[in-house]
């Protein structure tokens, strides 16, 4: 007789089914598990065995082979533990056979039996409730994956209560979801003295989710300005939230079963390695960029970076979504998010203060700078020159509007921009593109026509060009018009070639 349980193996975001069948056999006692198992997945047996001796179950004197399919499928982590013992003890006759085949289960067990919390619990609720069966897990993940709310999500403190559960001893009850929480940290954007003009400019990238990178010499205000960032963002749609939450949850970011409105707002240090900010290791498991879905990556230092982690963001700047590709393994991520990068004009940083520049100035401003490539530059809808702040400026008495005074604006224009875009793909203006863009963004004579001589005389590529056109319609959207004009076009093209000229 071949007992059988199931769970599920994580490839990316998507959690594959897996079938774990247990046979007991004639011959020398043993216990085999097959099937492409890495090493956490082949010390279950062990665990296993602990867990049910303290139970006092004993196994029984045969050979005991577990097999893990479909076998080519690898198969990495501690969630097969609970999943391996069902079989078996269904396969021993302790639990019903056929109530365990009804089921979908994942969780880690300790020596003494007890159910350890495991990640990629919300993924694995969404493949139950697509197979129409019930998910067993660790009481510490039954908050989290019961946000699925097709799936019956039963959360067990121990194996004891699984299988008086499975016997009818003590049926478990169904989990109810965590709390979910929206929490902006308390900063505020009226924090922030003087600066108006990067205000205004992190206004527009806010509403329409546009790239933005800051120029400016230490202590301008770049870092405190991109950490108000989340507090002027709307909050996520539920859609939204089950996508980010999906990746945070097989990164174990996921405390308490909470789901989190917030947008996330991830910003690495300039010495993470390119599996960190990408993607991959062992696992390939989801990077910055993606656990920065639907929301903000900043990336402090941005010319300390290495090369060749800046350029790797290229690709998803642009589609969305990266490809981690490895031998054993070739998996997506979305990774849609909005590209804030903060940066000194050199090395010192006071390129524009001559009391204070190095001898090296003003070359060292173009070495410094240099090490962004011209194609990654291209990608940022808008580019800022961040001056220092004056010290009247720092005696004023309120830094302008308050976070909630512009969050609201913002959640106004996605609001325009999310009925826009309903049916499209497309959810805000930076995702607008070829004849939608056309369609919603060519603006009136005037404006094309200061456009077409901004794009001649300093060069745009077609790239921007398309991305001054998506500012000026976030800019028209703000102002709460339907047309995009010549006022709108003149900002949007302040921003980007405000942004060349410093640079050149």
């Amino acid at each position: 007789m071949v007992a059988r349980a199931y769970t599920v193996a994580f490839v990316g975001v998507e959690a594959r089914p897996v079938e774990v069948q247990c046979a007991l056999s004639a011959g020398l006692p043993g216990f085999a598990i097959v099937g492409l198992p890495d090493k956490a997945v082949s010390e279950a047996r062990e665990r296993v065995r602990a867990a049910l001796t303290a139970m006092a179950i004993a196994l029984p004197s045969k050979k005991i082979t577990v097999n893990l399919s479909p076998a080519d499928l690898p198969k990495e982590g501690s969630h097969y533990d609970l999943p391996i013992a069902l079989a078996l003890l269904a396969a021993i006759g302790a639990i019903p056979a056929e109530e365990v085949e009804h089921t979908v289960s994942l969780g880690e067990l300790s020596l003494d039996g007890s159910l350890v919390a495991v990640t990629g619990a919300l993924p694995a609720a969404m493949a139950a409730a697509e197979a129409e069966r019930s998910l067993v897990v660790p009481r510490a993940c039954g908050a989290e994956a019961a946000w699925v709310g097709a799936a019956r999500v039963l959360a067990a403190p121990t194996l004891v209560a699984v299988i008086r559960h499975f016997t009818g001893q003590a049926p478990l009850e169904p989990a109810e979801p965590g709390e979910v929480r929206e929490d902006t940290g308390g900063r505020d954007l009226a924090d922030v003295k003087g600066q108006e003009r990067a205000k205004r400019a992190m206004e527009i990238a806010a509403a329409g989710r546009h790239h933005l990178l800051m120029v400016g010499s230490p202590g301008s205000g770049k870092s405190m300005l991109a950490a108000r960032l989340p507090s002027i963002l709307p909050p996520l749609t539920p859609q939204e939230a089950l996508e980010t939450s999906m990746i945070h949850s097989l990164a174990g970011l996921i405390s308490e079963g909470g789901i989190s409105r917030t947008r996330p707002f991830r910003e690495p240090h300039h010495t993470a390695s390119m599996a960190a900010i990408v993607g991959g290791g062992r696992g390939a498991k989801p990077g910055e960029i993606s656990l920065a879905h639907n929301g903000v990556l900043f990336l402090d230092e941005f010319p300390e970076f290495p090369r060749p982690v800046l350029e790797t963001l290229r690709q998803p700047v642009e589609t969305g979504e990266v490809v981690v590709a490895r031998a054993n393994a070739h998996v997506h991520y979305p990774c849609r998010f909005m590209l804030v990068a903060a940066a000194n004009p050199c090395k010192c940083g006071h390129l524009a203060d001559a009391a204070r520049a190095c001898s090296r100035a003003p070359g060292c401003g173009e070495d410094y700078l240099g090490r962004i490539s011209g194609p990654l530059m291209d990608r940022f809808d808008l580019r800022l020159d961040v001056p220092p702040v004056a010290f009247t400026d720092l005696d004023l008495p309120d830094g302008g509007d308050r976070s909630a005074v512009v969050a609201e604006r913002v959640a106004r224009a996605r609001a325009v921009q999310a009925a826009r875009y309903e049916g499209s793909g497309a959810r805000v203006n930076a995702d607008a593109e070829g004849a939608t863009l056309e369609a919603v963004a060519t603006p009136d004579a005037e404006g094309r026509e200061i456009l077409l001589k901004a794009a001649e005389r300093f060069g745009l590529s077609a790239r921007g060009y398309h991305r001054v056109l998506r500012v000026a319609r976030t800019i028209a959207d703000l102002e709460g018009v339907e047309a995009v004009r010549r006022p709108h076009v003149a900002e949007a093209l302040s921003y980007r070639i405000a942004g060349v000229m410093a640079l050149a």
